[in-house]
């Protein structure tokens, strides 16, 4: 996996490395080649231009025929190429090298010039292996044409430097693809080694060694990776350590009523007389730890069906107002027994919700129990009130409070805290994705000496 991508990282780089390479040298010669070729153009054509400049000043009167016998060299006597004079139809009638042609001269150049004045073609003729230059001017006398001159140069010279130079390019080319290429190795070496450790460290934490750490070097994509493991590790390890700690005290939670039961079933059976009293306390005490014992797993039930997925609500429009006197009437003997000032403000003006009203006071009972734990013999206070498009009800005390360090994971699944009286330490979490499955939220505070207040807010999604 390693290899491969390393792999691709380099033929990547060495790809866009080549295609620019070659593109530049293609770019560069070819530059050079119409350089050097418009400096032959441009010579050849202030050249032409002389001579057709001095025919027209001191020859014109005369006749073309007489002057080509007379006076031929008038036309190469500035240059050092090959000159060529044709009539208007293409013929030779002059050639500085002597080469005899029999055919027309119909190359573009000769067109050009009749058309346009100049013309000028850059080919190939049978008397020379490398490539030729032709530039072709009218020879005008009285204003008309009578004449085409041509001034003809072999480019083998100029093709010879322009190889020179492109072979040098191309050296130069292929040093920029090495050098490039050592250091394509380099840079595909400076992203893989991180993600190297990166990888050997994930492997780690994917074999159950939670303590390894990556170490961050750079904040890029692969520190960011690994913040990102890192962060997993702690999570992973902490939410370890909460359910160890959750097995362990539900297994004490669980133990203690079995004992009790189990210790006064003994002793009711081992006594051979029972009076009345002792029965009776007996059998309300193994009641009484067989309901705890039965909250415990119905606790424990719910939180499986809940994070399993498998729990459904029973909605129904349900009349709030009456379901919050109901867990008063139900949580108040305790808040009197307790000495605890139950305080209770539900707005007459709130209107029915869709619910599960049974989930819903399993949820409210869950946040008075908690409150009444931690609050002694203090305050607790219950209201309710609609705000916007949400029913509000709100749960406080002036207990302990909770510790800023402990408040962002009250709600997660088996967390106990220092001070926390829960058995299992999935209440809020229940309470969490019952609410959570009812559209609302549920949002805890707390002040350290000052008490905690759990808000919950419902989406108000009924008519009356």
């Amino acid at each position: 996996m390693r290899r491969s991508i390393k792999s691709r990282l380099i033929k990547n780089f060495m790809l866009i490395i080549l295609v620019t390479v070659i593109f530049l040298e293609i770019l560069l010669i070819t530059g050079i080649r119409n350089h050097y070729y418009k400096n032959v153009e441009d010579i050849l054509t202030s050249q032409i231009e002389f001579s057709t400049t001095f025919y027209a000043r001191y020859f014109s009167s005369g006749n073309l025929e007489g002057i080509l016998i007379e006076d031929t060299d008038i036309f190469w006597q500035h240059t050092a190429a090959q000159v060529q004079i044709l009539d208007l139809e293409g013929n030779i009638l002059m050639d500085s090298l002597g080469i005899n042609f029999t055919d027309r001269i119909e190359t573009p150049d000769v067109q050009q010039a009749i058309n346009d004045g100049r013309g000028v073609w850059t080919g190939n003729v049978e008397y020379d292996s490398e490539p030729v230059m032709a530039v072709a001017m009218p020879i005008e006398s009285a204003g008309e044409s009578i004449g085409i001159i041509r001034f003809i140069s072999s480019m083998e010279e100029t093709n010879i430097i322009i190889r020179q130079i492109s072979q040098v390019l191309i050296l130069i080319g292929l040093l920029v693809v090495a050098i490039s290429g050592f250091l394509s190795l380099f840079l595909a070496n400076s992203i893989i080694k991180p993600l190297k450790e990166v990888t050997d460290v994930a492997e780690k934490m994917a074999d159950g060694q939670f303590k390894v750490r990556s170490q961050v070097k750079v904040d890029d994509e692969i520190g960011r990776l690994s913040h990102t493991l890192n962060y997993m590790a702690e999570e992973i390890t902490r939410k370890e350590n909460m359910k160890n700690d959750f097995i362990s005290s539900i297994s004490h939670e669980l133990r203690t009523p079995l004992t009790s039961i189990k210790g006064w079933a003994i002793t009711l059976m081992d006594s051979e007389e029972l009076d009345n009293d002792l029965l009776m306390d007996g059998l309300n005490i193994i009641e009484g730890e067989s309901d705890r014992l039965t909250g415990m797993v119905e606790e424990l039930l719910d939180f499986s069906r809940f994070t399993s997925g498998r729990i459904s609500l029973v909605k129904d429009t349900i009349d709030i107002k009456e379901t919050l006197k109901t867990v008063v009437y139900q949580m108040m003997p305790r808040a009197i027994n307790n000495n605890i000032n139950f305080i209770v403000d539900i707005d007459d003006e709130i209107t029915p919700i869709l619910g599960d009203e049974n989930r819903i006071k399993q949820v409210l009972i869950n946040l008075l129990d908690n409150a009444f734990k931690f609050t002694g013999e203090g305050e607790v206070s219950l209201s309710a009130y609609e705000e916007e498009e949400y029913l509000i009800i709100q749960v406080r005390d002036n207990g302990p409070g909770i510790p800023d360090n402990e408040l962002p994971y009250v709600k997660d699944k088996f967390y106990k805290g220092q001070n926390s009286k829960s058995h299992s330490g999935i209440g809020l979490s229940i309470c969490d994705e019952i609410i959570g499955l009812h559209g609302g939220t549920l949002k805890i505070e707390s002040q350290v000496g000052e008490g905690t207040v759990a808000t919950i807010g419902f989406p108000r999604e009924v008519t009356v």
